[in-house]
């Protein structure tokens, strides 16, 4: 079985979490962070600058690592994604690429997104939501 490496970003900004809506598989239609897989010769942190840039139109300076999970693919696939702090440092928020929409969504709000598998027991696991939100 094969393991790939992705990345997602933790945006978090006056009380709201930065979403996308997934416009393609897996998960398409549902709610994620912004990420995606880590291209051959790139370094992680390189990766999601430029998956955030993709699908949300944001320049970000990544921070600290919040956690790792893993992810089943289609195929036999699994993906390693580690998931950063991010902080907006430039752009307007505006979906492309993998993305249909992109939100600043309040914290208390998030649990009533239709989310992407297993993304709100991470984000309750890792204190990103609090576990009653």
């Amino acid at each position: 079985m094969a393991e790939l490496a992705a990345v997602g970003a933790v945006a978090v900004r006056d009380g709201r979490l930065l979403l996308i809506r997934r416009g393609h598989a897996p998960s398409r239609g549902r709610w994620s962070l912004p990420g995606g897989r880590v291209e051959p010769g790139e370094t992680a942190h390189d990766a999601l600058v430029r998956e955030v840039a993709e699908e949300t139109g944001l320049v970000v300076e990544i921070g600290d690592l919040v956690g790792e999970v893993l992810r089943a693919g289609p195929g036999g696939v699994t993906y390693r994604i580690q998931d950063f702090w991010v902080t907006p440092t430039g752009g307007e928020p505006v979906a492309g690429d993998d993305a249909t929409e992109v939100a600043w969504v309040a914290i208390e709000d998030v649990a009533r997104y239709q989310l992407s598998a297993g993304l709100l027991r991470t984000l309750r696991a890792w204190a990103v939501i609090p576990r009653k939100a």
